[in-house]
């Protein structure tokens, strides 16, 4: 199968969308060129792995197969048999709902945004104040389980040029309804300590349980919005890139690890979003001092048994399918990633791990670094996790045993 490329985009658009975006850019540290181009998601890594030969693998199989709970199953701990099947009950939601309309060539949440269940009420509710719609808002997503609420405008050169088609991995269009204006960004807390037991199916536990709970979360706030008489069109990793999104909602910033760090839960987090017409405040992004604290640490690039995340600074990639153009950033090497996940068969995020601000920072102590970290003191708070390190890695059978 040939290479699917991008949507074209006309140089006058990518103008505009400097030009309309420049400013809330500059304030988030994203760096847009004038070689952009939208991604398109047949070229995701994961779809790859379906039509793209020089991905697939007996171990691409064997790791689709495992969350099917049709592993071999090993000896090796945090790799038996309960191991998979906790991690395979955690995405149980998301499962039930990613193949609801499988048939139909709809994955939702992953290659299609979640169908609505209700309609959009007739009568729509009077937003007088967009500010204070915004915070009802975010308190309603924390009400259903969101751990991070935030809310940006819309920007169009996130959405995936392309959708796809899960009978064929044929391209289908990823149309959303007019008149959208914000997308809410939620943020969804994984697990501390099964994330310290990465890389292990164990540790997969922690991922699946996120996406079975946002899929819940946008499912139901979703439903909340289109009840007052708005547009709202639920989104896991479906539709659009969240990462851009979730920097300009303000959550966080972006890391050499390819995620976005926050000052409540550094990295270790799933996002969500909500595509919606419903009148709302948008929230100001902001550098923090993440990237400036990364361009002196390399231990996710260290950790990484792929070898896939980069060393240097933020660059443009052409040179890989699955990495979006034009846009200078930290970018890993996808295909060596799912690589290694292939082989372990579950995810991996030693990357997560590792990271200096996979932190509690319920403990004042952890605070304190923090504010280290994002000051002109980094060098010192580097310092301070290699002598006192975060990243020790907990045996899953020591996770079974309990506290």
């Amino acid at each position: 199968m040939a290479w699917p490329s991008n949507r074209n985009v006309s140089d006058e658009q990518i103008a505009d969308w400097k030009e309309r975006f420049a400013e809330s850019d500059a304030a988030a540290g994203i760096d847009v060129t004038e070689d952009f181009e939208p991604f398109n998601q047949i070229n995701d890594m994961f779809t790859r792995a379906f039509w793209d030969d020089t991905v697939k693998s007996p171990h691409t199989d064997a790791f689709f197969e495992s969350y099917r709970m049709q592993a071999s199953y090993r000896k090796g701990d945090g790799f038996r048999q309960k191991d998979f099947a906790l991690r395979n009950a955690s995405w149980l939601i998301s499962d039930v709902i990613s193949d609801r309309s499988a048939a139909d060539g709809r994955r939702e949440g992953f290659q299609a945004p979640i169908a609505a269940d209700t309609p959009v009420a007739e009568s729509r509710a009077d937003i007088d104040d967009p500010a204070k719609m915004a915070d009802e808002i975010k308190r309603i997503a924390k009400f259903f389980g969101a751990d991070l609420a935030g809310i940006t405008e819309m920007d169009e050169r996130w959405l995936y040029s392309a959708r796809v088609d899960v009978r064929d991995f044929s391209e289908a269009s990823n149309d959303l309804p007019e008149g959208m204006t914000s997308v809410i960004v939620l943020g969804h807390q994984m697990d501390r300590e099964l994330v310290a037991t990465y890389p292990s199916a164990l540790a997969g536990a922690a991922t699946g349980r996120e996406y079975s709970h946002e899929a819940a979360i946008v499912m139901q706030l979703a439903a909340y919005i289109r009840n007052l008489g708005y547009e709202a069109v639920g989104s896991m990793n479906d539709t659009g890139l969240v990462i851009p999104y979730a920097v300009k909602a303000g959550l966080g910033e972006y890391a050499r690890n390819q995620m976005v760090i926050t000052p409540e839960f550094g990295p270790r987090l799933r996002f969500s979003k909500i595509f919606t017409s419903l009148p709302l405040a948008h929230d100001a992004p902001g550098k923090l001092g993440v990237s400036e604290f990364c361009d002196i640490c390399t231990k996710c690039a260290d950790a990484c048994p792929a070898k896939a995340l980069p060393y240097g600074p933020p660059a443009t990639r052409d040179d890989d399918q699955s990495s979006i153009r034009g846009v200078r950033k930290w970018t890993s090497d996808a295909k060596a990633c799912f690589g290694y996940w292939a082989k372990l068969r579950s995810d991996c995020a030693i990357c997560m791990r590792v990271c200096p601000f996979n932190r509690d920072f319920s403990r004042w102590q952890d605070r304190i670094w923090l504010r280290l970290a994002l000051s002109p003191w980094r060098k010192l708070a580097l310092w301070w996790d290699k002598k006192r390190p975060q990243d020790g890695r907990t045996k899953p059978s020591e996770w079974w045993a309990g506290p």
